[in-house]
């Protein structure tokens, strides 16, 4: 899969569903600063780590204006297990097709086998302003996101 969005670029129109089963289209998150990051796999202990660290710095987000959003190619039900379980702050959306990993170009990683772990950071105005990719360093998702959020502040 080769790169599909580029800095400044807009968020994709999607439409998935969150853990509640409300449909979130993402083209309609402007307004506001959006965190959007991709996991491989619900209440695995790298995407645990990952969502947890959310969850505890979410009042830093939340002072930096934006919301945070995680996506895997997760059921409604399990995302929804996943939240429930961790009390998870924030919305969980489901990619079951994987349209929206095509659609930001996030790379499967193991022959295709595991979804990536790529975090994108959209202005108020929904144009993508960074994009961090790494599969194994789960808290540097956090700090990159907040770094690129006070750098528009």
């Amino acid at each position: 899969m080769s790169k599909t969005l580029n800095i400044g670029d807009p968020i994709p129109q999607l439409t998935l569903k969150d853990q509640d089963g409300k449909e979130v289209n993402l083209s309609e998150l402007r307004g506001h600063p959006v965190v959007i990051y991709f996991y491989p796999k619900d209440d695995t202990p790298g995407c645990t780590t990952e969502a947890c660290s959310f969850r505890d710095q979410y009042e830093d987000f939340e002072n930096a204006g934006a919301e945070v959003i995680g996506i895997s190619a997760d059921s409604v039900s399990s995302h929804k297990r996943f939240a429930t379980k961790y009390r998870l702050n924030f919305r969980l959306l489901s990619d079951k097709g994987r349209k929206a990993e095509k659609a930001f170009g996030v790379e499967r990683n193991l022959l295709g086998l595991i979804g990536g772990r790529v975090t994108f950071v959209f202005d108020a105005k929904g144009h993508l302003i960074k994009e961090f990719n790494s599969a194994r360093n789960f808290l540097a998702h956090i700090t990159e996101s907040l770094d690129a959020l006070n750098a528009i502040r």
